[in-house]
């Protein structure tokens, strides 16, 4: 059959096709598999069918298919995978499947052509409200849910690796189970006990953590007569969350055991915790903790006013989400407007007014998308945020945020929850918190219109304008009262007219005005017309948004010493301040400074958003820059106490992290008026370096050579262990260059190996290669046998993570003749673990003990964490070689706590990884697969390139994509 490009007149005979993503990708045409292309063009159908009768942007293609950093090509080749579905996919019953819609594509599916939708009617069929639903126990009911099922054949997609697809394809694998659970369900009231039994024993092994399915076997091994088996199972359960997850059972099965010990209805408790509408009554009390109802929202402004078209369209959206109880999609609402315009303060409002119709609860969060350069909040912060909220315990939270966003929606499912995101970046910062299922209503904030989200989730616009006239006086008159306002109405007019109608700028000078209640309005408008035009770097063409004249008189209002903070705050390159920088910035004491922040604060020029840490609206930090050079105070002199402030703190603060660090530098005493940070242990150490580490990396850009080389080194441990590989490669990449300039060859020895790391790190190996010959070199030139020493280790753990394990001993071996001709005890230690480790990958496991036995032994004389925790993974891996799995268990649970002590996330990953092969060679796949799927996720959000290895598992494993490679890494952050 010939299916031409679109607009041709041809004669064809139509063709019953159907379409199928619930297992591999499939076209069927009269019966018959379709063809259909290779990887991209099975890639863009897949994308296409699950948005089915919508249209989908080409941008939004061509991010799908090629990711973040597509070819140039990639429009042509888009368009070449289109030309090539139409050549291959049947004719519909309207014509041409895949037409052209602006901005992109449109693939027309009819009903029931896709076996998604004829799974979702089945199953809906057993919902309330549907004909079988009616009798719950009616065999018709499970015909139908079975039906439903018997259209899967296979992991949803599971052939297709795309990103774009992987979400989808998680929500219908966990939409299976879901259905399937419910078909147990029925057959259980029907009391199919002995073929439940037999078919729950399997799926709880292939899902070892769903406590549904264990309470499930539960109920069919005690209705089969089974009761000690029934028992059995419970144990079974328990020990395993408490082994892998170290938690308890939660109330469903720990009801249900409870049931079967007291010879009670136990499938009545169970339908009664299921369902609480069940005939059967209400489930009893039990002692577990009632879940918390979050309650986020901040308190809404007093003197609010206007916005009353604003808040009947968010009214309309709640009352249509009430009204539209069929509806299969969350509603979502994008509040957008300029900077100052009130979005924040008309959600907030309209929020609080409407709580109480969520009983569910309300979150809130600042997303802080428009805050200054690395502000921006990690969706994933904000998923474990809600779920805190919503009564999740920490120790069940997972790391992966793809994980974190399914069990959000797991929670939120069934709940009637308001959730609200301010401040948005972009959608990908969104999409992450949209709960799941209908009954929850989204509001967004931003500063962008966020077109994508309302083209594809379809999310209702809403766009907040500048207040009208007389919403801006009514603000004014809230604030100042109205006989105030009402006895200067010229004055008011100007003031008006001055701000632009911009809430925030209204707001500013209404403070102003208040705490001045014996100046005259006409004093305020006239101090206004002093300053004109708009803040340079926000125009943006527009000059309704002027707000310097507001700036400039807040600022002139202030103390001598605050109006000088304040300017000096420009010149700081972070998101925020802490007080011991903003001590530095301004060469005063602590004490002092304190008094001066407390001023800016009060003016609602600083918002304190954590006790000690300052922060101001984007706005006013682009006035403060502005101001930064108007003053007496030099700016570099200015930024060298900074930096200093940065360098001597960091400083500390790596010695914490890492006490035994190689290559140590020694720092010139700070200049007068600097103030370093004091940190007391490594948690603290830790925490400062967290919120830190954007303005240390924004430092760095600015400091002279000398200040970036000591930076660079001080950051390198944080940003290793934190998995910032592409931050270490630049810091260290400017910290060779300033060395060279420099012409000090120590620190660009230490240098050349700190860039080698990131470069191993990020699996770059000639590079990294290229860079430890240099420093190698620069060491012997400088006759630095220690210097020499480490080199070689880390030349060592190159050739390791090549596989070139002869290579990677003879450096070892090298490395520790130089430490032991020098006594250098640490190094000996590092490098005794090294020899240790390539013994063991070459087979020798005996000689592998021998030397990690004496490394460890080192290490811990010298309170080494770091180098121990290397040690013991090494003694795990020589343990499990030798077949002793009891004592290599042990040894990677030791490294696993002092990994996890550290910070260390990426070596905490790599033994995660080594604890699931000796838990898989023991004969426990499914504890394997757990510390595996544990690893995976940690290397997954450090976006390293062992995670791309998950192929290379046996075959229970790979199924379901967890894998990693094992690859010893023993560099110590060096």
């Amino acid at each position: 059959m010939l299916v031409p490009g679109e607009g041709s007149i041809v004669s064809v005979v139509l063709t019953v096709t159907t379409f199928g993503v619930l297992g591999p990708l499939e076209v069927l045409a009269d019966g018959r598999p379709v063809a259909l292309g290779g990887p991209q063009q099975r890639g863009l159908l897949a994308v296409l069918l699950l948005n089915a009768n919508r249209v989908v942007s080409r941008e939004r293609l061509v991010a799908d298919l090629w990711g973040t950093d597509p070819p140039a090509t990639a429009r042509s080749l888009l368009h070449g995978c289109v030309a090539g579905l139409r050549r291959v996919l049947p004719a519909g019953p309207d014509g041409p499947r895949l037409v052209t819609r602006s901005p992109g594509y449109l693939l027309r599916v009819a009903p029931r052509e896709l076996d998604v939708d004829r799974f979702e009617e089945l199953a809906a069929s057993v919902e309330p409200g549907h004909g079988t639903a009616n009798r719950p126990s009616d065999p018709a009911a499970v015909a139908a849910l079975r039906a439903a099922l018997a259209l899967w054949r296979g992991p949803a997609l599971h052939d297709l690796p795309l990103d774009a697809c992987r979400g989808a394809a998680t929500r219908l694998d966990e939409r299976r189970l879901v259905v399937l659970e419910r078909r147990i369900d029925l057959d259980l009231r029907l009391g199919n006990f002995a073929d439940l039994a037999a078919e729950l024993v399997v799926l709880v092994r292939e899902h070892p953590l769903r406590e549904r399915l264990w309470a499930q076997l539960m109920l069919a091994l005690h209705g089969a007569g089974r009761q000690a088996d029934a028992l059995a199972a419970y144990r079974e359960l328990r020990a395993g969350l408490v082994e892998q997850l170290g938690i308890e059972p939660s109330v469903l099965p720990r009801q249900v055991e409870r049931s079967v010990l007291a010879g009670g209805d136990a499938l009545g408790t169970y339908f009664r915790e299921v369902d609480p509408a069940d005939e059967h009554g209400p489930a009893p009390a039990v002692d577990a903790p009632q879940a918390p109802v979050p309650a986020q929202l901040p308190a809404a402004i007093a003197a609010f006013t206007g916005r009353a078209d604003d808040l009947r369209r968010l009214d309309a959206l709640r009352t249509e989400t009430d009204r539209d109880v069929a509806a299969t999609a969350v509603a979502v609402a994008v509040v957008s407007g300029a900077a100052g315009v009130g979005k924040t303060a008309l959600v907030v409002h309209w929020a609080q007014r409407v709580a109480a119709q969520f009983p569910d609860g309300q979150l809130y969060v600042n997303l802080r998308g428009f805050g200054p350069a690395g502000a921006a909040l990690d969706p994933a912060d904000a998923l474990r945020g809600f779920l805190d909220a919503l009564g999740m315990p920490a120790a069940r939270l997972p790391a992966d945020r793809d994980a974190l966003t399914g069990l959000y929606r797991s929670v939120l499912a069934g709940k009637r929850v308001l959730v609200v995101l301010d401040n948005a970046g972009d959608v990908e910062q969104v999409r992450p918190l949209l709960p799941g299922a209908p009954g929850c209503l989204v509001v967004v904030t931003s500063r962008h219109q966020l077109t994508p989200l309302v083209a594809v989730e379809g999310a209702h616009p809403l766009v907040v304008d500048l207040l009208t006239r007389a919403e801006a006086r009514d603000l004014l008159a809230r604030r100042l009262g109205p006989d105030r306002v009402a006895n200067e109405p010229d004055a008011v007019a100007a003031i008006i007219a001055g701000c632009a109608g911009l809430p925030l700028a209204l707001a500013i000078v209404a403070a102003w005005a208040a705490t001045h209640p014996g100046f005259r309005l006409a004093t305020v408008a006239a101090q206004l017309r002093d300053v004109t035009g708009a803040l340079d770097a926000l125009d943006g063409g527009d000059p309704a948004t002027d707000v310097r004249a507001v700036f400039s008189w807040s600022y002139r209002a202030l103390s001598t010493g605050a109006a000088r903070l304040f300017r000096l705050l420009g010149l700081h390159p972070g998101p925020e301040i802490g007080t011991a920088a903003a001590a530095s910035l301004a060469g005063v004491p602590v004490r002092r400074v304190r008094v001066l922040l407390a001023e800016l604060t009060q003016a609602n020029l600083l918002t304190e958003r954590v006790p000690g840490w300052y922060g101001c609206h984007d706005l006013l930090r682009a006035y403060a820059t502005e101001q930064a050079h108007t003053g007496d105070d030099q700016p570099q002199r200015v930024l060298h106490r900074l930096l200093d402030h940065y360098l001597h703190t960091a400083h500390s603060a790596a010695l914490l992290l890492h006490p035994h660090r190689a290559h140590p530098i020694a720092l010139t005493a700070p200049g007068a008026g600097v103030t370093a940070a004091q940190l007391a242990d490594l948690g603290q150490a830790l925490a400062w370096f967290t919120t830190e580490h954007p303005a240390l990396l924004a430092a760095i850009e600015l400091a002279a050579d000398t200040h970036t080389c000591q930076l660079a080194w001080t950051l390198a441990t944080f940003l290793e262990r934190q998995g910032h590989w592409h931050d270490l490669a630049a810091t260290q990449h400017a910290a060779v260059d300033a060395a060279r300039r420099l012409a000090d060859r120590s620190a660009q020895a230490r240098a050349h190996g700190s860039l080698a790391g990131a470069y191993v790190r990020l699996g770059r190996f000639g590079d990294a290669h290229t860079q430890l010959r240099c420093a190698l070199d620069l060491f012997g030139r400088l006759g630095d046998p220690v210097g020499r020493a480490h080199t070689h280790l880390d030349l060592g753990w190159m050739f390791e993570r090549q596989g070139r394990h002869a290579e990677a001993l003879d450096h070892a071996a090298r490395a520790l003749d130089l430490f032991r001709a020098t006594g250098h005890r640490d190094g000996q230690a590092r490098a005794l673990n090294q020899v240790g480790w390539c013994h063991a990958q070459l087979d020798d496991d005996q000689r592998a003990l021998t030397c990690c036995h004496e490394a460890l032994a080192l290490h811990q004389a010298l309170g080494d964490r770091a180098g121990a925790a290397h040690t013991w993974d090494s003694l795990g891996h020589a343990h499990h070689h030798l077949g002793d799995h009891r004592r290599a268990t042990s040894c990677y649970r030791q490294a696993l706590a002092l990994f996890r002590q550290l910070g260390d996330r990426y070596n905490e990953a790599d033994t995660l990884n080594h604890l699931g092969d000796i838990r898989y060679a023991a004969g426990d796949p499914d504890a394997a697969c757990a510390a595996w799927q544990h690893a995976l996720a940690i290397l997954s959000e450090l976006d390293h390139p062992d995670a791309d290895q998950a192929p290379q598992r046996p075959h229970p494993v790979s199924e379901l994509g967890v894998g990693l490679g094992s690859r010893r890494s023993t560099y110590g952050d060096d």
